[in-house]
C-alpha cells in the first residue's frame, strides 16, 4: 500500500468517525477486510494496545497500523490522516469565530459554555474527591475521611498552587507519598 493511500484512508476515517477512538474501530475492521496487510486480529490487538498508552485510541491505533504497513512514515502518516479532518473544522470554525465573535447570540453562547464546562470540571473534581478522600465504609463521623490521602491531598494543592510547578512532578510526588505512607 502506498503511503499517498495510507494517509487518504485515515483521512476518511477522521471525516467519519464522530465520538472519538472508539469510533474508528468499523472503519479499521473494514479496512482490515479490504486490505491483506492487516487483519481484524491485529486490529483488535491494536485495540488493546491503544487503551494502555497515553494519548488519543484512535491515533494510536492509527499510528500502528499505518506503522504495520509503513514503518515510521506510515505511523506518521496515519495518524496525520486520522486529524487532518480535525485540524481543518477547527480552522475554519476558528476563522469564523473571528467575524462573528462580538455577535450578540454568540457572546452569549460562550457565556453559557464557560460555566457548564466549569460545572463539569467540578463535577468530575468533587467525584474524584469524593472517590480518593471519602471513606464509604465509615462507622462514624470521624472516620468519613481518610487521613492519609487527607494530608496528601492538601500538602499538593498547597505546592501546585504556591510553586506552580510541572504536573509531572506533582504525581511523581503523590506516588512517592503514597509509597512513604503505605498506601
Amino acid at each position: 500500500m502506498s503511503l499517498l493511500v495510507l494517509y487518504l484512508e485515515f483521512f476518511k476515517i477522521g471525516t467519519f468517525a464522530i465520538g472519538g477512538g472508539f469510533a474508528t474501530l468499523p472503519f479499521l475492521f473494514e479496512m482490515a477486510d479490504k486490505y491483506e496487510w492487516l487483519t481484524r486480529e491485529m486490529v483488535s490487538n491494536f485495540l488493546a494496545v491503544s487503551q494502555s498508552l497515553p494519548g488519543a485510541v484512535g491515533v494510536n491505533m492509527a499510528a500502528q497500523v499505518g506503522f504495520q504497513c509503513g514503518n515510521v512514515a506510515g505511523g506518521f502518516l496515519a495518524a496525520l490522516g486520522l486529524v487532518s479532518p480535525a485540524i481543518v473544522v477547527i480552522t475554519i470554525v476558528a476563522k469564523a469565530l473571528q467575524y462573528i465573535r462580538d455577535n450578540k447570540i454568540v457572546v452569549a453562547v460562550f457565556s453559557g459554555l464557560r460555566p457548564a464546562a466549569a460545572g463539569l470540571l467540578a463535577a468530575a473534581g468533587l467525584g474524584a474527591f469524593k472517590l480518593v478522600l471519602y471513606n464509604k465504609d465509615a462507622t462514624g463521623w470521624q472516620e468519613i475521611l481518610r487521613p492519609r490521602e487527607c494530608i496528601i491531598f492538601a500538602v499538593l494543592y498547597l505546592l501546585i498552587n504556591r510553586l506552580k510547578g510541572h504536573p509531572v512532578i506533582y504525581i511523581a510526588a503523590g506516588a512517592a507519598a503514597g509509597i512513604a505512607l503505605g498506601l
